[in-house]
């Protein structure tokens, strides 16, 4: 309900505002993920939601909205200079804050999906492949040192589980053996509807958030699955078509970005899944429990729909 209230307000609003608006909402949204360290809470000494009367919210959820709309009128403006490493560095040096302070939650589910909407935002607005091959190459290069001195204990673990999660089934490779075992049992057309046995006899965790997507596979099968993934296609199609019709560099580089995070979020959450990607608990959209990723999404689609309403086809 709050989610559909979110979406007719972000549609109604003039997508416009967002352009003169765009450094003050930088600023907000390092402010936000600011105060999740200072007074958030979370499992494990983690600082990632915030109490807003009966509800928790996760301000990173919101930070990939903002960011994509920071950088749609960063990368915009310069359009004509995408092919400088100045301008490519600029977006980067954009995104760098917001990455830190969600990386301090820690949460490094998000931070992945930031670079991978920066990655994809990037890419989709022209900028040079030269430029970009040389930064892919820089961030390969910093793998061994971040993996040093960046990454917790704990988010190694999860990280390695997935090349041999049967050397550790009750510690770091439970979670998925178990997933794959739901996956699997679902066969072609699964066991219905709430008659799944992994999430019912608690053999599955998290089967409501970062696991749901193995739940879903059990309950509803192959054909279940694939009709979801058809779902995610045909969205993204909409989404690509929004920002072709947008006659404004905003509207098209902003459904560039919106387009990245939903594919980045779904490949790598069904990757973890079925064990072709490490656990990084990227939520699957719309699939996954979570206000705050749903709230999220409404607006960032709200955005986009009111940019659809507001354009006609561009001409190239």
């Amino acid at each position: 309900g709050i989610a559909a209230i979110v979406f007719v307000a972000a549609t109604v609003f003039d997508y416009k505002w967002l352009k003169t608006f765009a450094w003050p909402i930088y600023v907000v949204n390092l402010g936000l993920l600011g105060l999740s360290l200072v007074v958030g809470t979370g499992i494990g000494g983690a600082a990632r939601w915030i109490a807003i009367g009966p509800l928790q919210f996760q301000f990173s959820e919101l930070a990939k909205i903002l960011m994509i709309v920071v950088l749609a009128n960063y990368l915009a403006e310069r359009h004509d200079r995408l092919g400088s490493l100045r301008v490519i560095l600029g977006a980067c040096i954009l995104m760098i804050p917001t990455w830190v302070l969600v990386m301090l939650q820690p949460d490094l589910g998000t931070s992945l999906v930031l670079a991978g909407i920066l990655a994809g935002m990037l890419f989709l607005s022209g900028a040079s492949m030269k430029w970009l091959g040389a930064l892919a190459g820089l961030v390969i290069a910093l793998i061994p040192i971040a993996w040093t001195y960046v990454l917790r204990d704990y988010q190694k673990q999860r990280l390695l589980s997935f090349l041999n999660p049967a050397g550790d089934p009750q510690g770091s490779g439970y979670q998925l053996l178990q997933s794959q075992i739901a996956v699997g049992s679902g066969g072609l057309f699964g066991k219905g509807l709430t008659n799944g046995t992994q999430d019912a006899l608690a053999f599955l965790p998290v089967g409501d958030t970062d696991f749901a997507f193995a739940r879903l596979a059990e309950e509803l099968g192959f054909i279940g699955a694939a009709l979801v993934f058809v779902l995610f296609v045909v969205l993204l199609w909409r989404v690509l078509m929004s920002g072709y019709r947008s006659q404004d560099r905003f509207g098209t580089i902003f459904a560039a970005g919106i387009g990245s995070m939903l594919l980045f979020q779904l490949i790598v959450n069904v990757g973890m899944v079925i064990g072709l990607l490490p656990i990084t608990g990227i939520p699957l959209p719309f699939i996954t429990r979570g206000g705050a990723s749903l709230i999220s999404l409404a607006i960032g689609l709200g955005i986009l729909q009111s940019i659809n309403i507001r354009q006609s086809r561009a001409e190239w």
